[in-house]
């Protein structure tokens, strides 16, 4: 199973398009034993997301489930009082409470949140010896721009790099990027697909501050419109059937949207012409990078 389940929205109500908020605590574990029955065994979280490994922690220890999963987890941003401490110190303490937290050995995977910390050589040493030590499997770098994945592609010492990747945002299509990856045996893992919700919203329900994604959607309408497919079927297929990805990290906030997702990249057919449509169209477009950007929404509201 190429989907790997992110789990923000356990622990955040998360997504412009969430009209449910947060999942309750049995909410949450029926999401995720429904995860296990498909085939995920692949979970992505965050000490930043509220309390999302506490949840996903109870749930591997109440299943026993510390051996049948793999969880990759994320390292706050330093702070200058970290400097101060030791950053290799800070690091392990950090990655140790994450695992503590999920209940877990080992992670699976420990990256930076912050991709600006791959550019000083001090922190990469700090997950390097995480590495060495034992303590994490795998590491890396979850990144928000071109020149940052290229610039973790070619590091030579990154295992997993966690990209944005959906119908509008293609930008490392247009670089060396997937090349790199693949030539340093680099593990990709797409979060994005649905663009925070975007990709699914009514038009007339757009904000405001994203007016400008109106158009684009209304250009893929036509499409899906014209080979029988809806956007979520269309939006998770894109990403799902890249070659070039290897996990595709969804969040959903019930049972049921995870459900369709499943049944989406399990069952249906007949989809290639439309995704190369899609490509096509949409590859050849300068989108807003406003648009592309959930990390900048916020501050277009001002």
């Amino acid at each position: 199973m190429k989907l790997a389940l992110g789990t923000v929205q356990l622990g955040l109500p998360y997504g412009i398009n969430n009209k449910t908020g947060k999942p309750s605590r049995d909410s949450a574990f029926a999401i995720l034993d429904k995860a296990i029955e498909s085939g995920i065994t692949v979970f992505d979280t965050a000490s930043l997301y509220g309390d999302a490994e506490e949840v996903l922690g109870e749930f591997i220890a109440s299943r026993q489930m510390e051996k049948r999963v793999s969880v990759v987890s994320k390292m706050r941003p330093l702070t200058a009082e970290d400097f101060v401490q030791g950053v290799a110190s800070v690091m392990q303490e950090e990655a140790e409470k994450s695992a503590r937290r999920l209940h877990v050995p080992i992670l699976d995977g420990y990256l930076l949140h912050d991709a600006s910390g791959m550019y000083n050589p001090e922190i990469i040493m700090g997950l390097k010896i995480l590495k060495d030590t034992g303590i994490v499997k795998h590491i890396g770098v979850s990144i928000y721009e071109e020149k940052d994945a290229l610039y973790a592609a070619s590091l030579g010492s990154i295992d997993y790099i966690q990209i944005p990747y959906n119908i509008f945002d293609q930008r490392l299509d247009k670089t060396d990027f997937f090349t790199l990856t693949k030539k340093n045996h680099i593990k990709v893992f797409a979060r994005s697909a649905f663009l925070q919700g975007l990709l699914l919203m009514d038009i007339d329900a757009i904000p405001k501050h994203l007016a400008g994604a109106a158009s684009y959607i209304q250009k893929l309408d036509v499409i899906l419109k014209e080979y029988g497919f809806m956007r979520q079927q269309a939006a998770l297929l894109f990403s799902y059937f890249n070659g070039n990805i290897d996990y595709v990290v969804i969040g959903v906030d019930t049972v049921k949207q995870l459900e369709e997702h499943i049944h989406t990249v399990t069952k249906l057919k007949d989809y290639e012409e439309c995704l190369r449509k899609i490509k096509d169209v949409f590859l050849a477009m300068d989108i807003n990078k406003n648009i592309i950007s959930p990390h900048v929404w916020q501050n277009l509201k001002k």
